[in-house]
């Protein structure tokens, strides 16, 4: 049976309700989140057995965290508790042309703090066929890169299947430490999964033609991107979701994926944004899906994006669909009909 581990930081949302902005805010609604707890109940929803991995205080809002993961039937088991905080991202939802807005409060967070000695990757890894983590975890501390990086070179010595999503984060890191720590991370990746602003970010790979600001996307300057960061790191796979920007309420959506040899591109779907908080996650999940399933490169791709298209319409960080939700509209019933 396939198995997944996912690793990284889970934490407390706090959002005012609705379109209210900080400053009018006068309650907020407590979630919690982050990417690969997104992926690992994601997956959990489609099926998979789902393994998350992270660090968190042995008190009751660090067990509210393990308690959400075990709802979706996340394995928890292998999560290492201990440390003081649970870091905790406050949200600011945008509506037309007034972008959505993210402040973290995640400092010296558990897994921020973590020490390699915390996790026994030998038996974490036991029976476990692919590990996903993102740019993100690396991002948090030295510390939390160190762990990262122990995990990849554990994952590969056991040849398991290694995804990444880039997820560059200007809040935490600049570009030069991104590209510094990533590169030592990326050559121990299979298939590697970027937004179309993640590869100029990271590691100036640039798209031609494109102004992600205006909405405008060249899919030939995809194709040369894709290309690049295949070269450049041995990947298998190298996937990317293309965001048209409208405006924070709609958007045009679709993906693309190279496996070294040809590139595949999805449908795009035309959305009307409910939260957008983890859809790129619900891409990677997707995408993990399909390929655990043997499904060929259009098939996964088309399931990869159907499913974010999907969580872009769901309030909180957790994609809440059914593969056969998703396969109904990867298969062309975008209708919204009431479903008796």
């Amino acid at each position: 049976m396939n198995k997944v581990i996912t690793f990284g930081e889970i934490m407390l949302r706090l959002a005012p309700v609705g379109y209210y902005r900080f400053v009018q805010a006068g309650s907020y609604g407590a979630t919690y989140g982050g990417g690969e707890a997104n992926v690992a109940i994601a997956l959990a929803n489609f099926g998979i057995a789902t393994a998350f991995v992270t660090k968190l205080p042995k008190h009751e809002i660090g067990q509210a965290a393990v308690n959400t993961l075990r709802q979706f039937g996340v394995d928890t088991s292998m999560i290492v508790r201990g440390g003081d905080r649970v870091g905790i991202y406050y949200l600011e939802k945008g509506a037309a042309q007034r972008a959505s807005k993210v402040i973290y409060d995640r400092s010296h967070s558990a897994i921020a703090d973590a020490e390699t000695s915390d996790f026994n990757w030998d038996v974490i890894f036991k029976d476990v066929s692919w590990f996903h983590f993102t740019g993100i975890t690396p991002a948090l501390s030295d510390k939390a890169a160190a762990v990262t990086m122990e995990a990849v070179k554990a994952a590969k010595g056991k040849n398991i299947t290694v995804s990444c999503d880039l997820n560059y984060r200007k809040n935490l890191w600049s570009r030069e430490k991104a590209k510094e720590v990533m590169g030592r991370l990326v050559p121990y990746v299979d298939i590697c999964i970027a937004n179309e602003e993640d590869a100029s970010d990271v590691f100036g790979i640039k798209a031609k033609n494109t102004d992600v600001n205006s909405g405008a996307l060249n899919r030939e300057g995809y194709k040369e991107v894709a290309k690049a960061l295949t070269d450049r790191f041995g990947f298998k796979k190298t996937a990317i979701t293309l965001r048209e920007s409208i405006s924070a309420n709609d958007n045009n959506w679709g993906g693309m994926l190279f496996d070294g040899k040809d590139y595949f591109f999805s449908r795009n779907y035309a959305i009307h944004i409910v939260d957008r908080v983890g859809g790129g996650d619900s891409f990677g999940a997707g995408l993990i899906y399909g390929s655990l399933q043997g499904w060929s490169s259009q098939e996964t791709l088309e399931f990869a994006v159907a499913a974010s298209c999907l969580k872009h319409s769901i309030e909180g960080d957790f994609n809440m669909v059914s593969v056969d939700e998703v396969k109904k509209l990867a298969g062309g019933d975008a209708s919204g009909r009431v479903q008796r």
